[in-house]
């Protein structure tokens, strides 16, 4: 299991002949973070998905104010994309951070989760399990197993979302942008929250990198992060119909697009409460697994 604090980011602070290619990783990571295709972001942003491509690849020497128009398209402030010091880290207990230095990558999760269910979190308070993950991890069909199991209603805030909106989800994002489709997502939440005492969610692969949506799904649900591996990801898309992932440049680009945005939300991941992986194994064994880590929290009715 990967240590919970990797990610992918490139150095903080970059030479001045890699600016470029610095700019540019931080961009395309952003946008994988985001949900966003290429093709999406040129719309909204009014650069054109050939400079975009450059702009990606590190040969394009982009001014603030195109810089500026990106961050805007993709609803982030442009200090995403730019050197910055590093923060300095909070205090800390000095033997306690000792301990955590001597443990594996395993027993450093294990501790977190021990440490945020005895010290951190009220479960009986909670409105019931969230569901996140990329698309193809199983969230829908397990989500729904998991609702019926506890008697509960299953719900997919995607269909939330569509809803308020009266627009897909596909047609909300590409018509109207990524900020308003952010503000949708965050309203969707909050009925969601208002409206069931308990409930079953199931989440949109990229809520996570909007920090104050995932931070109101973390203080009020349950949070388990189905995951898989990447070829499975791929594959169970595939099997849906959807031919997206093997569009375009092919199925080789896909799967390296589909590594990085998992790569780069997989920190965001790993702030659920409970992690399920569901590649090599059968629906009613990850059922059962999902069954057992919510039913603490699952009791009640509404």
């Amino acid at each position: 299991m990967n240590n919970p604090g990797k990610h992918s980011h490139p150095p903080v602070q970059p030479a001045p002949g890699d600016l470029p290619a610095w700019v540019g990783t931080r961009v395309r990571a952003m946008r994988s973070r985001r949900g966003m295709t290429r093709k999406h972001l040129a719309q909204h942003s009014e650069v054109s998905e050939r400079y975009l491509a450059q702009l990606e690849s590190g040969a394009a020497n982009i001014s603030l104010s195109l810089l500026a128009r990106i961050a805007a398209a993709m609803d982030v402030n442009i200090t995403a994309f730019l050197p910055a010091e590093e923060p300095p880290g909070p205090p800390h207990h000095e033997p306690l951070h000792e301990l955590i230095g001597t443990l594996n990558a395993d027993q450093q999760e294990q501790a977190y989760r021990v440490l945020k269910q005895n010290l951190v979190r009220d479960y009986q308070s909670l409105r019931g399990a969230a569901l996140v993950g990329l698309r193809g991890a199983g969230k829908s069909t397990l989500g729904a197993v998991l609702a019926a199991q506890a008697g509960l209603p299953f719900v997919r805030l995607d269909e939330v979302i569509s809803e308020l909106s009266g627009m897909t989800i596909g047609d909300l994002i590409s018509l109207r942008g990524q900020n308003v489709y952010r503000r949708y997502e965050f309203q969707a939440l909050q009925q969601t929250i208002d409206g069931h005492r308990l409930a079953v969610l199931e989440t949109g692969g990229s809520l996570i990198s909007e920090r104050e949506t995932y931070r109101l799904l973390r203080q009020h649900y349950y949070t388990v992060w189905v995951r898989a591996i990447p070829e499975d990801h791929m594959a169970r898309v595939i099997a849906q119909g959807d031919l997206r992932p093997i569009s375009g440049a092919g199925r080789a680009q896909g799967m390296e697009d589909l590594r990085l945005i998992l790569e780069e939300r997989e920190p965001d991941y790993r702030l659920a409460d409970y992690t399920l992986m569901t590649s090599g194994r059968g629906i009613e064994d990850c059922a059962d697994e999902l069954v057992r880590a919510c039913a603490s929290v699952l009791t009640g009715g509404e």
